[in-house]
């Protein structure tokens, strides 16, 4: 499924309980730097996530242990922040991943319930 065009396709308090997963998830595909991952988000479907909001989400997921970063000078431009996965975030992706698809499916399904009309199936 397509997601919706344009540079915030879903509710900001949707992205707020998925933000960080998705970064997560985004690094646990192999060391990244912020531009980068910011680029992948909004390639999955995400929309556009700004970097006021993207940096300071990667220095508490650093803060907590969740990911490591290391600076590298630029081949042809400026140097960059690398990130990588940590084992402790492996395991936080792996567990909060299973819950935030077993809230998605209950709230697909309750939401799912709902007719046109008013009623539910």
């Amino acid at each position: 499924m397509a997601a919706p065009e344009g540079p915030a396709p879903w509710p900001a308090q949707w992205l707020r309980g998925v933000l960080d997963l998705a970064v997560l998830a985004v690094v646990a595909r192999g060391e990244t730097y912020g531009y980068r991952i910011g680029a992948d988000l909004a390639a999955l479907g995400l929309g556009v996530v700004k970097g006021g909001t993207l940096y300071p989400l990667l220095g508490r997921l650093e803060d907590a242990g969740d990911v490591t970063s290391t600076w590298r000078e630029g081949d042809a431009g400026p140097g960059r922040k690398w990130y990588s996965i940590t084992p402790a975030g492996r395991a936080r992706l792996s567990g909060e991943g299973a819950q935030w698809r077993t809230f998605a499916h209950l709230t697909s399904d309750l939401v799912g319930e709902v007719t046109p009309t008013g009623g539910t199936r």
